[in-house]
């Protein structure tokens, strides 16, 4: 029985799976690496880390599933987004990859609006200029370190940095890509006109590949480190969002996922391009051949509740580790039992900045309506339904550009909780549904690596044999209620506190 190897590059670790041809995942792994932010509001990882994480990982999977690399029969890859690694002339890494959570390039964006405005942003590239894209990086590394700039041949993405030391070919995808601001979105080809306007050499890019295309095999070297064959086929794979709608279904119109990882992302197919100037929602390829998708990304929306276990979480933390059991289910407990609305506590999840729908590095979190009454779980309370309301902004905008919406599949971390998930289809106000597959982009990263080699016909095909909805859960028009209310005055604060909002950042800079 042939086996896929599904590999996702993430911001805390890598996974990856070992995925049999009906879709059961034989084997998992993942291994955690640091993320360092060297100054507020900065967030970069050496790319090293990721290949030995990637290592130990695959060896890993071999020991849990008792298969060795000779089982597979194909390699997919997926990865954080946006992340710039640069390479010199000899292909080694210049600096620290600057990840897609980093806002250091507010004013690169705003000189490309200056220099070549909205119009032309959205034409050439479909996308408005935003700091986590990547080609902002690229003009701040000119600015600010142009002795690293100046030895620049190769620019990556994470995930095809590990391509190419998997492969050592230097290839991308047309999903990934669509986030680098320098894609022809329409077209799925690299924007000429847009790398002019930067003075961008394309030679530095890599060669753009449709997702599920093999792009290079696995070179001696790579065998000897992970335990693949050499010549085991690598496909294009996706960036984590294309690659997470992929490994929960999300190749048709109508079906929708909310991913509660790190960040949180609404994500629809499209089956043209629905560019929507001004908006902050993006238009990519999707790792569908011949598909798009549209989506809306918070930057904090897992985070938001690990920041709150991390900082308030103490207690919840110590009684897990003697009990064997999940803080986080702890705290949802406590959360559960403060009910809808946290007795009129509200949640600013706005702890990395923001992207949808207010594009603003310098916007920051906070509570609002604290009094003596308000416990643990009505703060914990508090940070569930702020996302939820976080992630409705994004609902939103989709609505509002014309998809369709008949049910919305939440995937990550986060889903795991079904007081989340309810509390998400109440906000919603339509059914939320799981799936078998809870490996998010590392399982859709496998099948993709299915259908370049050909034990599936289409990416739809391998989506219908092996992702089957496991549980939905349905509104509650009592609690729906109580959050349209409560969604208005969420929605007001932002305008209302955005100056004092940027003047305690500048105090921090």
């Amino acid at each position: 029985m042939p086996y896929l190897l599904g590999i996702d590059i993430g911001t805390s670790g890598t996974k990856a799976v070992l995925v049999e041809e009906d879709g059961r995942v034989a084997a998992s792994s993942y291994v955690e690496y640091p993320l360092s932010q060297p100054r507020p509001g900065w967030a970069e990882q050496e790319p090293e880390q990721w290949w030995q994480a990637v290592v130990m990982a695959v060896q890993e999977i071999w020991v849990k599933s008792g298969h060795d690399g000779r089982d597979v029969a194909g390699v997919g890859l997926s990865g954080q987004m946006h992340g710039a690694v640069v390479l010199d002339a000899n292909y080694q890494v210049l600096r620290p990859a600057i990840l897609w959570c980093d806002q250091r390039t507010g004013g690169e964006c705003a000189w490309m609006y200056e220099e070549i405005g909205e119009e032309k942003l959205y034409q050439w590239t479909g996308n408005p200029a935003l700091p986590g894209f990547t080609a902002p990086k690229l003009v701040w590394l000119r600015r600010h370190e142009p002795e690293i700039y100046n030895q620049i041949r190769h620019v990556l993405l994470p995930k095809d940095y590990i391509r190419f030391r998997l492969t050592g070919e230097l290839a991308t995808e047309v999903s990934d890509a669509s986030g680098t601001l320098l894609l022809d979105v329409a077209a799925r080809r690299w924007s000429g006109e847009m790398l002019a306007a930067l003075d961008l050499p394309q030679e530095w890019l890599p060669r753009v590949h449709e997702s599920p295309e093999i792009t290079g095999q696995i070179t001696p070297e790579a065998a000897a480190a992970t335990g693949l064959p050499a010549g085991t086929p690598v496909v294009g794979g996706g960036g984590d969002q294309a690659a997470g709608a992929v490994g929960t279904g999300i190749v048709e119109e109508g079906i929708l996922s909310a991913a509660l990882g790190t960040s949180g992302v609404v994500f629809a197919m499209t089956a043209k391009p629905n560019i929507q100037p001004g908006s902050t929602l993006h238009a990519f390829c999707h790792a569908v051949p011949g598909k798009w998708h549209l989506m809306g990304v918070m930057l904090a929306a897992g985070a938001s509740l690990q920041w709150f276990c991390n900082q308030l979480g103490g207690e919840e933390i110590k009684e897990a580790a003697a009990t064997g059991t999940d803080p986080y289910d702890l705290l949802t407990a406590r959360a559960a039992e403060a009910g809808p609305g946290a007795e009129g506590l509200l949640f600013l999840p706005y702890l990395l900045g923001e992207r949808t729908p207010h594009p603003d590095p310098a916007a920051r979190g906070g509570y609002i309506g604290l009094t003596m009454r308000h416990k643990k779980g009505h703060l914990v309370r508090a940070v569930l339904e702020g996302v939820a309301f976080g992630l409705r902004d994004s609902l939103e905008l989709l609505q509002q550009a014309g998809v369709k919406v008949e049910e919305i599949r939440v995937s990550g971390g986060g889903a795991r909780s079904p007081l989340w998930r309810q509390i998400l289809a109440s906000v919603f106000k339509h059914p939320v549904t799981t799936v078998n597959s809870t490996d998010g982009p590392a399982f859709g990263a496998a099948l993709l690596a299915g259908v370049g080699a050909g034990i599936y016909p289409s990416v739809e095909a391998a989506c219908s044999s092996t992702i089957k909805v496991t549980s939905r859960a349905e509104p509650v028009p009592s609690e729906a209620s109580t959050y349209d209310r409560l969604y208005t005055l969420y929605t007001s604060l932002y305008p209302l506190l955005r100056g004092t909002m940027h003047d305690l950042t500048k105090m921090t800079e």
